[in-house]
Formats: structure tokens, C-alpha cells, sequence
């Protein structure tokens, strides 16, 4: 039963709260109230009076909190960024206690009601690969920016990237997992901020992925736009993207999609749908049953990669043309290789392939860097950064990419993975 419901309450709560200079300060919060759609359920259904066991309730969806903060003796205004910080540490915590999936069990009748727990049913895989077109919030030199990620908002159940200075196209490249209590409501969060220090960081903006779009045991590849506000999308000034790779695998799952978690090694489940799809992994697996020491498994190999030719690319010469070649270089290894160079050609064609032996291919990127060569110096247009997990999980492929940075241009590539899996120990550096 969903019912909507407008809850006010005169309570005032006094809050201890402590800033990262060592300030303790008492905040009272009052004029506490909410509108929202509660969601009941009455279950287990019973033979006795009054027909079932216990009763569940959660908030299904928030419309509206207000509440009012206040420094005990003080003016809350006076320290920057602390009303914001408090509001949206007291909106975290109540969200994640109450809002759906979520829920408060009340027995009504004796009984073992564990079976109405939140528990989980799967995990998200992400990996962060990148942002590009930030909205620059410095005054003087660039943004800083690292992104928040989070399912539940809760501090221990978020996620923080590295800080990229100076950057407006930063590359991260960081891979999280997240565990999922309903598929089917819950969502993913992004958050990318300006670090400002030892103020109170600036949101640059904000996305959201719906884990019901996502394809259970399939990598989903997106670009999201950033947002001011997830909840108000009223304002359309462009802040930029973020790209991520998604991966959610059930527990479990009853229409034939293999459970990657069956595995008790310590693996990272797109390391473990890899795995069962890799040639030659069979051995391994059978020699690590054998095996009690806790191993993982590599994704080492050759990348093959063909740079076949480039269309409409932009403008650099005076002369209304340009000399391109493109820079390939592995993020991790920094092994680079070159194409040569094609004379007063907006569309040239290479047809080259170059070979990079990659030892960790799960966390490395390949980064396409198109040039303009001139006599004396050379020029950048643009590039292209591709993680390797499609042609882990395909083998084999062609694709179009846009090259970033440029006003226009389209880079044709081939790419081709021959695996070499290996174990390494778990914790040892490679």
C-alpha cells in the first residue's frame, strides 16, 4: 500500500558537530517536516487475527524536507560552506534510514521476520574513466576536480577519487564496486566537485545512471551529461560529461546468466566474466581449486591495434589543410608508438598497426593523441581514450570515435586482443 503523506513536527535536536580545524559546534535543527509517498507492507499473511505478521514501511518517494539550522549562540553564516555541508550531511542520513529499499520491520506477531530484511542481490561494478568540457570554477588556472560516487549517500558506503589539478578533462581511470539491495529503484550517483583546499569544495555538476537500465552481466559504456541539481533539471547550461563503465551482476539469477560471484577468490566480478569467457582459463581455474593460496587472476596480453585512417578532421594550416599523425600511448606502461605522417590531408589514411604488450589490462587505457606536424614544431588536435574492456570481452573489433578536443574529426581504428592470463599472488605488486 502506497499512501502520500505530509509529516510536521515542533522537535528541536541539538547536534554536536566537529569541522575538520577541530571547532566543535552545537547546531539545532527544528521546524522539521517532509512530504512524501510511503510505501507499507503487510507480510507475512496469516490465518489469525489481524491477518499477517508484520509490518513494513519506507519512504518510496521524497517531495519535499525542510528544516531550519541554527548555531547555539552564533550565526551558522559566519564559517563558509558549513550550512551547506550540515544540510547535506542531515539529508544523506535521513534518505539512506528511510527511503526505499530501505525499510523499518514492526512485528505485530511472534515470529522470525528475517526473511524482510534488506539484503543484498548483487553487485555494481563502475569504472570511472573519465570527464571532459568541465565547467572551470578557478578564477585563476583550472579546476580541480575528483568525483563522488555513491548507491546509498552513507559516508562509509561512498566513494572518492583521486583529485586531477589543474584539469578540465581529467582522466581517473578508477574502478569501485558497489553493493545493491533493489535493482529496480536504486540508482548510481556521480558527483564531480572543484577541490578549493581547506574550503568547502564546489560542485561542478551531477549524473545519475538507473541500475534498471542496465543489462545484468553486460559492460554498458556511457557518456552522462552533468547537472546542476538530480531532483530540479530546470537549468540546461552545459558542465560538461563524465564517462563510465557499468557492469551489474546479480546473485543468482534464474535466466541463465552464469552468477560471476561463484568463484570464492578474490577477483573483481568483471574479472571473473571474463575469466569464464577466456580461452584457456579452464586449466587455471582447475590448478587454482587445487591451490589454498588466494590468487587473482591478470588480464595480460597483446593489443593489436590497427589506426586505419581519419575523417573531417579540423583546419590547422594556413593553407586550409594539415599534416596528421597519431601518437598511441598505453596510460599505465606509457609504452608509445607513431603513425607516420600524411602530407595536406583532412581525411589521411595510415593503415598501420602497431602491437602493445599490455600486462593489466582490466585498469589500462589507450590514449590516441591526433598531431599536426609542421616544420618547425608541431601542433595538437585532439584525441581519443579507449579502456580495454570491449575487446577483452569481444576479441575483436572496428569502431568510429570522435576525437575530442577538435572542432570536428572521426578517427577509424581496428583493435584485436590476444590474452595471456597469469596469476599473480593476491597483494604482491605488478
Amino acid at each position: 500500500m502506497e499512501l502520500e503523506m505530509q509529516w510536521d513536527a515542533n522537535s528541536s535536536i541539538i547536534l554536536d558537530i566537529k569541522t575538520y580545524l577541530g571547532v566543535s559546534l552545537p547546531v539545532q535543527v527544528k521546524d522539521i517536516g517532509f512530504t512524501g509517498v510511503f510505501r507499507l507492507i503487510f507480510k507475512p499473511l496469516v490465518n489469525e487475527f489481524p491477518c499477517f505478521g508484520a509490518v513494513c514501511f519506507s519512504l518510496r518517494k521524497k517531495k519535499k524536507l525542510d528544516f531550519t539550522l541554527k548555531v547555539i549562540g552564533g550565526d551558522i553564516s559566519t564559517i563558509p560552506g558549513l550550512s551547506d555541508a550540515i544540510e547535506s550531511t542531515i539529508r544523506d542520513a535521513i534518505e539512506d534510514n528511510i527511503m526505499w529499499p530501505v525499510r523499518k520491520i514492526i512485528p505485530i506477531l511472534p515470529g522470525d521476520y528475517s526473511d524482510l530484511e534488506l539484503k543484498p542481490v548483487g553487485i555494481l561494478e563502475v569504472k570511472l574513466v573519465q570527464a571532459r568540457d568541465l565547467t572551470n570554477k578557478d578564477i585563476i588556472g583550472k579546476s580541480d576536480p575528483y568525483a563522488v560516487l555513491y548507491v546509498r549517500p552513507l559516508p562509509d558506503k561512498t566513494k572518492k577519487s583521486k583529485t586531477i589539478n589543474n584539469e578540465l578533462n581529467p582522466i581517473w581511470n578508477e574502478h569501485y564496486e558497489f553493493v545493491i539491495e533493489d535493482a529496480t529503484t536504486q540508482h548510481l550517483v556521480v558527483r564531480i566537485y572543484d577541490d578549493e583546499g581547506v574550503q568547502a569544495s564546489e560542485l561542478i555538476g551531477c549524473a545519475e545512471v538507473l541500475l534498471r537500465d542496465l543489462e545484468p552481466g553486460k559492460v554498458k559504456d556511457v557518456w552522462l551529461n552533468l547537472v546542476k541539481d538530480l531532483e530540479i533539471q530546470r537549468d540546461t547550461k552545459y558542465r560538461g560529461q563524465v564517462h563510465l563503465e557499468l557492469l551489474y551482476c546479480p546473485f543468482g539469477m534464474e535466466n541463465g546468466f552464469t552468477n560471476p560471484f561463484s568463484s570464492n577468490f578474490s577477483m573483481t566480478s568483471l574479472e571473473k566474466v571474463i575469466k569464464s569467457g577466456a580461452n584457456g582459463i579452464d586449466a587455471i581455474e582447475n590448478e587454482k581449486a587445487v591451490t589454498q593460496k588466494k590468487k587473482e587472476v591478470i588480464i595480460r596480453g597483446v593489443l593489436s591495434v590497427t589506426v586505419i585512417s581519419a575523417e573531417d578532421l579540423p583546419i590547422v594550416d594556413l593553407m586550409g589543410k594539415a599534416d596528421p599523425y597519431v601518437v598511441l600511448t598505453m596510460k599505465k606502461s606509457e609504452a608509445k608508438h607513431k603513425t607516420r605522417v600524411v602530407n595536406d590531408s583532412l581525411n589521411p589514411v595510415w593503415n598501420q598497426t602497431f602491437d602493445f604488450v599490455v600486462e593489466d589490462g582490466l585498469h589500462d587505457m589507450l590514449i590516441l593523441e591526433v598531431w599536426d606536424h609542421d616544420t618547425f614544431g608541431k601542433d595538437y588536435m585532439g584525441r581519443c581514450i579507449l579502456t580495454l574492456t570491449r575487446v577483452i570481452l569481444e576479441g575483436e573489433y572496428k569502431d568510429t570515435l570522435q576525437v575530442e578536443g577538435a572542432k570536428s574529426g572521426k578517427l577509424n581504428l581496428h583493435l584485436k586482443w590476444m590474452p595471456q592470463p597469469i596469476l599473480r599472488d593476491s597483494g604482491s605488486e605488478f
